[in-house]
């Protein structure tokens, strides 16, 4: 796959938010304002482009039976260097984000990035792969920001632009405005391409990529 095919390829193909229904806890949690969809999408692309170079240097030297605990403490290197980066330089972004900066940790589009694509290819791959993810991952995110700020308080950005044409719908700052968004964007998409967008997975230890390494797939699954 060439770097053009990587980079498109998770910001529209596969983007993992809304192709993919990847990382929909922050998608869901974060998207009150564009601002801190922007905030939240950039950090993680951050971590994500990082620790896909660095498993991507290392994936023939972790031994097999330890590499997820060995990509989790790369990711979580990078995540607390991002955490510290925004006290020290945005302030107001980490704390409007709060919780969810350490959480980046245990976030599925990066492990499984990692697991999928850095420990399999080369460093150039990895890191067009984080780049594509990453940008794939803060478009939803802002854009889910933006319909939310716009249509809940009237404001893009902080800037009031639509309040004093209509009465803003405050739902939408609320978590079953967050639902009815998301819901609403990926059943757009999923109209738009006739079904085909969204990628349907059948979960279970048959479709998981540690199914060969892991002692419940021997019990008959995970409990």
């Amino acid at each position: 796959m060439n770097k053009l095919s990587l980079l498109t390829n998770g910001i529209i193909k596969e983007n993992p938010v809304l192709i993919l229904l990847l990382g929909t806890c922050p998608t869901l949690a974060v998207t009150t304002s564009a601002v801190n969809g922007l905030g939240m999408g950039v950090s993680t692309m951050a971590v994500l482009i990082s620790s896909n170079i660095v498993i991507a240097l290392l994936k023939n030297i972790i031994p097999d039976k330890v590499r997820i605990p060995s990509f989790i403490v790369v990711i979580a290197g990078f995540v607390t260097i991002v955490g510290l980066l925004l006290q020290a330089y945005a302030p107001e972004i980490n704390e409007a984000l709060g919780l969810f900066i350490p959480l980046i940790v245990v976030n599925c589009i990066i492990l499984g990035r990692a697991e999928m694509f850095a420990s399999k290819n080369k460093v150039a791959d990895a890191a067009f792969d984080g780049i594509g993810m990453g940008l794939g991952f803060t478009f939803a995110l802002f854009l889910m920001g933006s319909i939310r700020e716009l249509v809940g308080s009237g404001a893009w950005m902080g800037i009031k632009l639509t309040a004093e044409l209509f009465d803003p719908i405050s739902v939408f700052m609320l978590a079953p405005g967050a639902f009815f968004t998301y819901g609403c964007l990926v059943a757009l998409i999923n109209y738009l391409s006739q079904g085909k967008a969204i990628k349907k997975t059948e979960f279970g230890c048959a479709n998981c990529a540690s199914a060969a390494s892991c002692q419940l797939a021997g019990k008959g699954g995970c409990e």
